[in-house]
């Protein structure tokens, strides 16, 4: 299904593959992970011809799948054979609702209208969308985008599925009905499945064979079982060991709060918010703590997002009240950082220097020291001089954070910054958050990792249907508030 000889790829001096070599079976299962930034993401472009086709970039070596060379196919008939998931869902959906976005492939191809209806109904189903039929594609959250992106893909009815990070706007619901389906489609309809991922834990369930990359290298291949109990292997390349199994019940988690650790920073009264005619938060109470570190969860399209948004200033609530603590402005922008959960809703500026400079600059109150500080937390001091847009995806988050940091606000609110990053990347600029929460930055986290939330905060809101239906300590931790 895929041989890959001696690829190397370059983004202008930028080596991101070095000689790599790989080959895949027809029905096989593969996990590829690896640090971010390691080629993993340009390994999967190269799958469908978007590399050099689509994005600018000198490749050497070949590439063939499905019998097809990818340099000498244009990147339509590719996507006959292949499915590409992004990252990034949204750049990949340009239709506006549900239905006509699954729909769209399939119609491109040719097909009469009741194989078109046949394909739309059965990917929806297989990724648990059915109910989104409807919906405007643009009022999606980024999880129910995700899952509309690979029933786009599902719809084509490609031989070969690459998803790149498929699981990391997904709650665990949705994880394991994406896993399910693509096990499904393995087992049952033999489409080979190609995974890249750092949120190992269901992929490595289902996966046989495991490639880790690194620094644009294959560094190891064979079965799951025995890649991922190479323990020092995976300590050096900073990725952590799957995690035995995926944790949905918040409420068993938690213990009763104690004393808040300061006064209310921000003050939510019966609100309600959303877009258009929908509404999204109903009747939400909620009080941000000064100094405090806490993670919000729920479900994929319960609100966090658009609770996000509202702390920041980006969206006013329709009902009820928002107060400040002790009358004191917020900023947005300056006092308030919130990191999207696409970091090139954000980035503008030509270079991460430039990028991570540009907010500080711009309020006045540029410090050389602490630019230097959180470019080395969110280690991109080696990276400041590259393109923004010729960052992989986790090196664009971490640009973005860093900029959010370089201001450094008193409310920092971050929604799923997992996305592309390995663990060593991600527990560095977490452990930089806890250092300036000491400091009373209160700290807000959007995710639905457990280990991220358990190891870091403490305070836990769970937001079900527009509202808080649980708030407390996570059990289990030693510093939890007291």
């Amino acid at each position: 299904m895929i041989q890959i000889k001696h690829l190397t790829v370059r983004y202008g001096e930028h080596q991101a593959l070095d000689d790599v070599s790989l080959q895949v079976a027809p029905g096989e299962f593969v996990l590829v992970t690896g640090p971010s930034g390691c080629g993993k993401s340009t390994l999967a472009r190269c799958l469908n011809g978007l590399i050099p086709q689509a994005i600018p970039a000198t490749l050497a070596g070949r590439v063939v799948v499905d019998g097809r060379v990818t340099t000498d196919c244009a990147v339509a008939e590719m996507a006959t054979s292949v499915g590409l998931v992004f990252q990034n869902p949204a750049t990949q959906l340009f239709n506006l609702t549900v239905d006509e976005e699954v729909a769209f492939g399939p119609r491109n191809l040719g097909l009469d209208e009741a194989e078109v209806a046949r394909r739309v109904d059965g990917a929806m189903a297989a990724t648990g969308i059915t109910g989104l039929k409807s919906r405007s594609v643009n009022t999606l959250s980024g999880g129910e985008q995700q899952r509309l992106a690979i029933a786009a893909v599902l719809a084509m009815g490609s031989r070969l599925l690459v998803l790149d990070e498929p699981t990391s706007s997904l709650d665990v619901r949705g994880t394991r009905e994406v896993m399910a389906t693509l096990a499904r489609l393995n087992t049952e309809a033999g489409i080979t499945v190609l995974v890249v991922e750092h949120r190992l834990g269901e992929v490595a369930r289902l996966a046989r064979r495991t490639v880790l990359m690194d620094q644009g290298q294959i560094v190891a291949d064979g079965p799951t079982r025995v890649i991922f109990g190479q323990h020092e292997l995976l300590r050096r390349l900073g990725l952590r060991r799957p995690t035995a199994e995926l944790q949905d019940d918040w409420t068993a988690l938690l213990v009763p709060n104690g004393q808040p650790p300061g006064p209310p920073i921000v003050e939510l009264r019966d609100v309600a918010a959303g877009y258009g005619s929908t509404t999204v938060l109903r009747g939400l109470d909620l009080a941000l703590y000064a100094g405090e570190f806490a993670a919000l969860v729920g479900d994929n399209g319960s609100g966090k997002s658009t609770l996000a948004r509202l702390l920041a200033g980006l969206l006013k609530p329709r009902r009820g009240e928002m107060r400040l603590g002790n009358g004191q402005r917020l900023i947005p922008g300056c006092d308030v950082g919130l990191l999207f959960q696409n970091p090139l809703h954000q980035l503008f500026c030509d270079t991460v220097d430039e990028e991570v400079s540009f907010g500080p600059r711009n309020f006045g109150c540029f410090d050389l020291a602490n630019l230097e500080s959180v470019l080395t937390a969110t280690d991109l001091a080696t990276l400041r001089q590259r393109p923004v847009h010729g960052l992989s995806s986790g090196q664009q988050q971490r640009t973005a954070l860093a900029a959010i940091l370089a201001l450094q606000p008193r409310l920092v609110i971050l929604d799923e910054p997992t996305m592309g990053q390995d663990w060593r990347h991600l527990s560095t600029f977490m452990d930089f958050l806890v250092e300036l929460n000491r400091t009373g930055c209160t700290i807000l986290l959007i995710t639905h990792d457990y280990k991220l939330v358990h190891r870091y905060a403490r305070r836990i809101l769970l937001l079900r249907d527009g509202r808080i239906v649980a708030d407390g300590a996570p059990a289990g931790r030693q510093d939890s508030i007291d």
